[in-house]
């Protein structure tokens, strides 16, 4: 069986990737999440990686801090510490780090360089798809049939 990486799902979903500066507004952030349909942003400076802001982010530091998303800059409710893979990270680890640290979004980080972002979902969809499969090669094996 082929070890399934980090790589594989951003090769299955795609590396595009849409981001936000530390200079933008909150809503602004809101709005591109919403119109890409993601729950979280990666923010870049100069390219670099310098932090994330997600749904929840946006939850905890403007709402419920009553500030508006309109005057709040993103680099003001950021998560500054991002938790990241490299490319060839199995989707096993990944699962471990984002159910221990309980995120839901790891970017995947070449040479410096953000490739993507792979999301809970995408983790937990190859997992169910992966057991599906032994399952299927099992029932396989045990009732003789697929095999020679």
């Amino acid at each position: 069986m082929t070890i399934t990486t980090a790589q594989h799902l951003l090769d299955k979903k795609g590396s595009d990737v849409w981001s936000v500066s530390p200079q933008d507004t909150v809503y602004y952030a809101l709005c591109t999440m919403s119109d890409k349909n993601v729950g979280a942003l990666p923010v870049l400076n100069d390219g670099k990686l310098i932090g994330i802001i997600s749904e929840r982010d946006y939850a905890r530091n403007v709402v419920l801090k009553g500030k508006s998303s309109r005057d709040t800059k993103v680099k003001d409710m950021m998560t500054p510490r991002v938790l990241y893979v490299e490319p060839d990270e199995t989707v096993a680890n990944c699962m471990l780090i984002m159910t221990e640290k309980r995120i839901r979004h790891l970017p995947v980080i070449d040479n410096n360089r953000l490739r993507g972002i792979i999301s809970i979902g995408d983790v937990v969809s190859k997992i169910i798809s992966q057991q599906q499969s032994t399952i299927d090669e099992l029932e396989k094996y045990i009732s003789g049939t697929g095999y020679y």
